[in-house]
């Protein structure tokens, strides 16, 4: 017999078992052997290689904080949406989910043409179009429909789809009315039902949607079983609502249920929570009687949820509640009061327990140690946090950076400066690479001690260890001017550190907001000058402290300049400064330039003053030339609380002469003296200003009269001297 010839290589068509047919949109490819490593084409990837395989990866190279990670997903296109969700369906529920999206998801005589082509309908069909379905409308509009067609009930699994379906589009009202839907359609509901509902609930943490179906479930006569009354009380307990379930516990006992050790400790974490301890502890005493004793779990759950809301007290009561049933705390334990009682500033207690801890030969971890040292610290025994050191030492673990922090800002607060420098250098000989957090207390102690040799060479140290020594001299200053109040120790730091070298345009910034802060203006001016005598170019900061400083001496025009230097680099000055130069033009008569200032404020930072949003306020109502409107924003104004000032009285006086009668701004006025908002000096002050200003803009007028009927030239041709040249 010849031997059989092999099938042929360049056959048209490819079966199964030799190799793989060309890929479809309806037909899947399959590769290697029979029936094998079955893929799916995506239509709206044309240009995808099915053979290209991803890079492997690398979680050495992974950056959770990285752009890449945090980005959001690309979203997709609607036809891709609806391929992804046509994969999952049968073929009659992918027509019905198409005739959807064709007719844009309306109800209308097309769509139910469409769905009247359908031979049968069952709940299957209909609950598996419904888990799909986004629209809410569209979905009940579908399932009304199905339940008309001859022949058609619903049944448990298409009423649980609609309630899924509600809920998914935050139409949870709807969906708690199901039930209502099944009972009138001859389906009374049954404890699944609820089930569903009360979970959906719990989930959103909608607490008193739950409890409102539970109401639900006894107007039906369902009662629900032990793991759902667990469900429904965890959810009130999570939410707040404390009497009610204990009020749906009270129904459990009445139902004469027997408590699971999950219930008694939904009901003892959820009293914790709400710090009524004595309820806590008769619970216990029932759980006792009825199941077992608490275990070390149960009683952990239970201190953790109080160290949470910061009741130690009921911490202590429940820790010894679980002495009495003699129950061996775990290291879990141990940690979880410890780290409590050094939040709370109950160092003591802590370490007690902490010896009872190395007594019991329990595995102490390094939190514990950090709590407990910060927390001596923070109480002034620096002493026994320095021998917590050394055991933590002996211990075998090595202590991290925020140990070492804490154990030198104590001991510079202890005067124990040369001590917190050797530590600083046993953090640098271990590679912890400090940070400013570390170095600042010894600065400062260096800097009240006045031993600028030994700050210049942690400086030096800094600088060879990497450290921004510009920046952090600049946090430097920042603490010092908020701790000394007469800047005395951080000028003469200053005044050292200036002629070495360490000098920068923030750290000149920060000591004139700080002079200006206590009324030294003229140091702060001195400041000033001497930073544009140096090498030093001023920024939008220095600009904007300079403004504020001449604006409260009376130097307008110098504060104007600074304004106009700040504008040539195109920045914006601070807040502060736009309302001292307002504040400062309106007291000379500088209306005009006050005004444009307020409006370039405005337009120009995030949120400026409240009086600066009031004054175009009042202008605008300046336009009615009605002085009963103008008093109403006053009074709004005062209400709250913002009471006029120089700016809003020049703003009165600027928008009546602009577009009202002297008369209707001396009835503002006399209504403000009236009110004792104003003193019978400032009232004649403030009327000489309204006739100036009105006479200023009747001289404008007439010039401008002048200029456009060309008589300007006329009149200084016979000599007019009033005229501006």
């Amino acid at each position: 017999m010849p031997p059989q010839s092999p099938p042929p290589t360049n056959a048209s068509k490819l079966y199964f078992f030799y190799g793989h047919r060309k890929p479809s949109q309806n037909r899947p490819t399959v590769r290697g052997g029979l029936f094998s490593n079955r893929q799916t084409l995506n239509p709206s990837k044309k240009h995808h290689q099915l053979d290209k395989k991803s890079p492997d990866f690398d979680f050495r190279k992974w950056d959770p904080d990285s752009a890449q990670s945090l980005s959001i997903p690309p979203t997709r296109t609607p036809p891709e949406k609806f391929f992804s969700v046509a994969q999952t369906l049968s073929p009659i529920a992918r027509y019905i989910v198409d005739t959807f999206r064709k007719h844009k998801n309306c109800w209308s005589p097309a769509v139910i043409e469409d769905l009247n082509k359908l031979r049968r309908v069952t709940p299957k069909l209909v609950a598996e179009v419904l888990k799909v379905n986004s629209d809410p409308r569209i979905s009940s509009k579908f399932f009304h429909w199905a339940g008309k067609q001859k022949g058609y009930r619903h049944d448990f699994s298409s009423y649980n789809a609609l309630a899924y379906c509600l809920n998914r589009t935050n139409q949870f009202r709807a969906a708690d009315q199901v039930p209502e839907l099944m009972n009138m359609q001859g389906k009374p509901p049954t404890e699944k039902q609820f089930e569903i509902l009360i979970r959906m609930h719990s989930d959103a943490s909608r607490g008193l949607r739950v409890y409102y179906v539970y109401e639900k479930m006894k107007k039906f006569g369902v009662k629900p079983r032990v793991f759902l009354y667990n469900r429904i009380m965890d959810a009130l307990m999570k939410t707040g609502h404390l009497d009610l379930a204990m009020s749906v516990y009270d129904d459990f006992r009445g139902d004469e249920l027997v408590e699971e050790s999950v219930t008694f400790m939904i009901l003892a974490k959820g009293l914790c929570k709400g710090g009524q301890i004595d309820q806590v502890l008769e619970l216990l005493n029932r759980m006792r009687k009825k199941l077992c004793k608490p275990d070390v779990f149960a009683y952990t759950a239970m201190v953790r949820v109080l160290v949470t809301e910061g009741n130690l007290d009921g911490c202590l009561r429940v820790w010894e509640e679980m002495g009495k049933d003699r129950v061996e705390p775990d290291a879990m334990a141990y940690k979880t009061l410890v780290l409590g009682l050094c939040k709370g500033k109950r160092v003591e207690k802590g370490y007690g327990l902490f010896k009872e801890m190395k007594q019991k030969g329990c595995l102490i971890d390094r939190a514990i140690y950090g709590s407990l040292i910060e927390a001596f610290v923070a109480d002034g025994k620096v002493g026994s946090a320095c021998d917590l050191l050394k055991d933590l030492v002996d211990s075998g673990y090595r202590a991290d950076l925020a140990i070492y922090n804490s154990l030198i800002e104590g001991l510079c607060n202890l005067n124990e400066v040369d001590k917190a420098s050797k530590l600083f250098q046993v953090t640098v000989q271990e590679g912890l690479e400090p940070e400013f957090v570390t170095v600042n207390p010894i600065l400062v102690s260096y800097a009240e001690l006045k031993r600028m040799d030994d700050f210049c060479n942690l400086l030096l140290q800094m600088q060879n260890l990497g450290f921004h020594i510009f920046d952090d001299l600049s946090r430097f200053f920042l603490f010092v001017v908020t701790k000394d109040e007469k800047l005395t120790m951080p000028l003469e730091v200053f005044k050292y550190l200036k002629v070495r070298g360490y000098c920068s345009v923030p750290i000149y910034n920060i000591l004139m907001e700080a002079l200006h802060k206590i009324r030294e203006v003229d140091k702060a001016l001195s400041l000033f000058n001497e930073l544009k005598d140096s090498k030093f170019e001023p920024d939008s900061s220095t600009y904007s402290h300079a403004i504020t400083c001449f604006s409260e001496i009376g130097d307008i025009e110098e504060a104007c300049m600074c304004y106009s230097k700040i504008k040539e680099m195109s920045l914006v000055p601070s807040v502060s400064a736009y309302y001292s130069l307002v504040k400062g033009l309106c007291k000379i008569g500088g209306i005009d330039p006050a005004m444009m200032l307020i409006r370039d404020c405005l337009a120009n930072v995030t949120s400026g003053p409240m009086g600066f949003k009031y004054t175009l306020a009042i202008i605008h109502v300046c336009k009615s030339n009605d002085a009963e409107r103008v008093i109403e924003v006053l009074n709004e104004m005062i209400q709250q609380g913002c009471p006029p000032d120089d700016i809003i009285y020049s703003a009165i006086i600027y928008g009546m002469c602009k577009h009202g009668t002297l008369e209707e701004a001396r009835k503002v006025l006399s209504n403000m003296r009236e009110r004792k908002l104003l003193t019978e000096s400032d009232l004649v002050i403030y009327d000489d200003k309204l006739v100036d200003h009105m006479k200023e803009k009747t001289a404008d007028l007439v010039l401008s009269g002048l200029k456009f009927f060309g008589l300007e030239k006329k009149l200084k041709a016979k000599g007019c001297k009033f005229l501006p040249t």
